[in-house]
């Protein structure tokens, strides 16, 4: 019975989430996520370039003079995102600071596809355990949202090569982040990631060897399966349908796929937390389920807590509460 309710606020909050949102054009737009890509016509040509990018650890390096910028004030953090778009408001990242005292340990936290509030409740919890918590706009989001947008429609779109430009500007601007505050005095690094905060959050940690920890709420590998089969993105999988297939999706997205990083995500300096919820419509379990073998099967540090409810029910008790504890007992496992 009261699994029956749950699984109805899901679906009501994800009809909530759909009010508004309209069908858009699919585009290919090379340009955006390939920064040498010369005129790309075709979707072989795009899947050709994004099949190259997943196996180049350029494609997520930290950029050049990634100390230069950062302003501090009021407990907030600005400075120049490492790639530059056509949005003013984009190219500046916002990230709220919580600070906990020490030095010894700082999260960088992303945030899930159109977050409205931050995770004020998240940061004071763990501020107050010795980490330091560094809540950073994605792309497109709260101070970086698109003048006169509702959603952050410019991150996660039919226009294929805008997302992973979005994506990859998160996991960029990310590792930026994790190298000023390793500048700053910082010891210790790990990131907390939700639902598409948990993509951007994966692949930071996949490539950046100074996050020891990485905690990964409502994530699974593919985010084209995800898109295509998810609650929350149909009028994406709407636009997309006519014009591409979900294995085509898959070659043009494989550098958002983490299923692809498996074996950096299971270097020996890495722990990995995962919280996945076995209702969940939107991410849903079975490509959830497919990372995680993935990541058994490399010989991840793997540390998984299952809760029967949905994605958006995570956030209410009793569920809110074991998350929480169960990444308070991982942050603190040595």
């Amino acid at each position: 019975m009261y699994h029956s309710w749950l699984d109805r606020w899901d679906e009501r909050r994800a009809k909530r989430g759909e009010e508004g949102k309209e069908t858009t054009s699919f585009i290919l737009d090379a340009e955006h996520a390939f920064p040498d890509a010369n005129k790309v016509a075709s979707l072989e040509e795009f899947c050709g370039l994004a099949e190259r990018a997943a196996v180049d650890p350029a494609f997520f390096a930290e950029p050049r003079g990634s100390d230069q910028g950062f302003q501090r004030h009021d407990g907030w953090l600005q400075f120049p995102s490492s790639i530059s778009t056509d949005v003013e408001e984009n190219n500046v990242v916002w990230a709220k600071v919580t600070e906990s005292g020490t030095f010894d340990q700082a999260m960088v936290v992303f945030h899930h596809w159109n977050a409205n509030a931050r995770n004020r409740q998240i940061a004071k919890y763990l501020s107050r355990s010795g980490i330091t918590v560094v809540e950073m706009a994605m792309p497109y989001h709260f101070q970086r949202r698109r003048p006169g947008s509702v959603y952050a429609d410019y991150m996660l779109s039919p226009n294929l090569g805008r997302t992973i430009q979005s994506v990859r500007q998160a996991v960029l601007d990310g590792r930026k982040l994790i190298r000023w505050l390793k500048i700053e005095g910082y010891r210790e690094f790990s990131v907390l990631g939700m639902s598409l905060g948990s993509w951007v959050a994966g692949i930071v940690a996949a490539h950046d060897p100074a996050v020891s920890k990485a905690s990964l709420f409502l994530t699974a590998g593919s985010l084209a399966d995800m898109v295509w089969t998810g609650r929350a993105t149909r009028s994406i999988r709407d636009s997309l349908e006519p014009e591409i297939e979900l294995s085509d999706l898959r070659r043009a997205w494989c550098p958002l796929n983490m299923e692809n990083y498996a074996h950096r995500l299971a270097r020996r300096n890495l722990d990995l937390h995962v919280v996945l919820a076995k209702r969940d419509k939107v991410v849903l379990p079975e490509l959830s389920e497919r990372l995680t073998q993935r990541l058994e099967d490399a010989d991840a540090r793997l540390n998984i807590l299952k809760l029967n409810c949905g994605h958006y029910s995570l956030a209410m008790p009793p569920y809110i509460l074991l998350t929480g504890l169960s990444l308070k007992r991982f942050m603190s496992f040595r």
